[in-house]
Formats: C-alpha cells, sequence, structure tokens
C-alpha cells in the first residue's frame, strides 16, 4: 500500500505501476490516429476556437505536470517502499537515480517553464491538444518517477547487473549533445520572428524555412534531436529499462506525423519547388 495524493495510485503501489506502464506501451495505437487527421490545434496550425487557451498558460500547465510528477515520487515513493535505503542510517537511492532524474528535470524545466517566455509569440492551443499532452506528462513523469524513485535499480549491485559504467557515461553523452542541438534548433526557429520584430514587423505567425544546422537538410529538426536526448537516456538508464523506452517510442509515435504533415504545411505554403529536397524529421526516410 502507498499513500499520496491518491493512495496506490499516485504513487504507484507495484502492482499499480505495472498495470499503468503495461497499457503506457499501448500509447503508440492512439497517436496513430494522427497519421488519417491533419487537423492538430496548436502552433503553426492553430485556428480559433472557442476551446483555445492562451499559448503560454497552455504550454506551461500540460508540459510542468511531467517532471513536477517524477520529483513528487522520488520525493514519497523512496521511504514508502524502501524505507530502509532512507533511513537516517540508509545510504539513499545511487547516484544514478539522482542524475537520470536531474536530467529529466533540466530538459522540462527548459521546456515547460523558460521555453514558452522565451519564445517572441506563441500561437493559442485547443484544450483538446492541451488535455492529450497533459495526459501524456502526467504518465510519463509517473512511469519514469516510479522507476527511479522504487521499481528500478536502487543499489549499486542492481545499477552493475543493469548497465555498465561505460554505457551510462556514453548515454549521457549522447542525452547532452541532443539537449544542446535542441536548444540550438529552438533558437533558430525564435529567430526568425525576431529577425522580423526588429525590421518593424509582427513576430506571431511569421513563418520563413529556417535554414542553420540540420534545418538543412529537414524541416523538424528540435524533433530529431528530442529524439536523440532521450535514445541517451534510455541508453543511460539500460536498454532493460521499460518506462525510458516507453518513452522514446511514444515521443516518436506522437511527433512523427506531425513532422509528416508539418512538412505538407510547408509545400502549401511555400511550393513543392522550395521543399521537397528536404527530409521532414529522418534523413533517408521521411
Amino acid at each position: 500500500m502507498t499513500t499520496g495524493l491518491i493512495p496506490n495510485w499516485y504513487p504507484p503501489t507495484r502492482e499499480n505501476y505495472e498495470t499503468i506502464l503495461s497499457l503506457w506501451k499501448w500509447f503508440p495505437a492512439a497517436a496513430s490516429l494522427q497519421w488519417a487527421v491533419s487537423w492538430y490545434g496548436m502552433g503553426k496550425t492553430s485556428s480559433p476556437s472557442r476551446l483555445n487557451l492562451p499559448g503560454r498558460l497552455g504550454w506551461l500547465t500540460m508540459e510542468a505536470p511531467g517532471f513536477l510528477t517524477l520529483l513528487y515520487h522520488m520525493r514519497t515513493l523512496p521511504s514508502q517502499i524502501h524505507p530502509a535505503l532512507v533511513s537516517a542510517s540508509g545510504p539513499g537511492l545511487p547516484w544514478q537515480n539522482k542524475v537520470l532524474a536531474a536530467l529529466f528535470v533540466m530538459h522540462y524545466t527548459y521546456r515547460a517553464i523558460l521555453f514558452p517566455f522565451l519564445q517572441p509569440s506563441i500561437a493559442p492551443l485547443h484544450v483538446l491538444v492541451w488535455a492529450m499532452a497533459l495526459g501524456f506528462q502526467l504518465l510519463n513523469g509517473l512511469c519514469l518517477g516510479a522507476w527511479l524513485a522504487a521499481y528500478g535499480p536502487t543499489t549499486q549491485a542492481e545499477w552493475a547487473a543493469q548497465v555498465g559504467t561505460g554505457q551510462f557515461a556514453v548515454g549521457i553523452a549522447v542525452f547532452y549533445v541532443g539537449l544542446a542541438a535542441n536548444y540550438f534548433h529552438d533558437d533558430e526557429l525564435r529567430e526568425i520572428r525576431r529577425r522580423k520584430m526588429r525590421k518593424g514587423g509582427a513576430g506571431e505567425g511569421h513563418y520563413e524555412i529556417p535554414t542553420a544546422g540540420l534545418f538543412k537538410v529537414m524541416l523538424f529538426p528540435h524533433y530529431f534531436v528530442e529524439w536523440v536526448e532521450w535514445f541517451g537516456f534510455w541508453m543511460a538508464a539500460g536498454w532493460g529499462c521499460v518506462p525510458a523506452r516507453c518513452f522514446l517510442v511514444n515521443e516518436v509515435a506522437a511527433m512523427l506525423p506531425r513532422a509528416v504533415n508539418g512538412k505538407k504545411w510547408y509545400v502549401q505554403k511555400f511550393g513543392e519547388e522550395k521543399i521537397s529536397k528536404k527530409w521532414a524529421v529522418i534523413p533517408g526516410v521521411w
């Protein structure tokens, strides 16, 4: 039994955690519906609606619950599942658990809190998009947070059996490469609007074809390098870490159809001739 905001579920017991994780594996089936629906009420394809939320507020409130959920589980679950581990005389959670939790929080501190206020402008987002993103964040934060806090490796011996130090270090390095590339390509998109605003125009609703970095060959490199981040995270956590694997697979399932549909948007706006030589998000594939 666990106690918390929702006893036995938030944070979850081991049995309930396994149930949630097994359902989380099926997320790509729901995300695949995006291939059949071109509508996406956010960003470039945002449209007027009485059900729209203000862009910055919507973004903050749908993204932040993920890392807050992870922190909540790291705070509450160890003492309930492994009391001897976190007692005054106990060794506490291994440093690997804390490093991985810190990486997750680092990414989402930027993505949830800094990103919306760094943007020169953010289009309104539909409440349905907000609700789906919020659900993604809550489930992902719960699955990863419970694994890091209690249901994954909680001793150095268990970590040694899960992943070697070399693989952990390489995974962290890959994560940081993806994180830095994510910052860079996000800022290139912001710079398009900043240039327009410096010339006296309105940044909101202004679009160009970006050309810096990986934008030379693809239209959504900020998606691609985020997948690189979470591939590195999965590598560091060990290939047997199901929540980290699900996170990566579920991100690809959610973002790939948006990128492919986004390329169609670019073609409609700028013409086939200017876009045809660029991939959507995966060079040589899509």
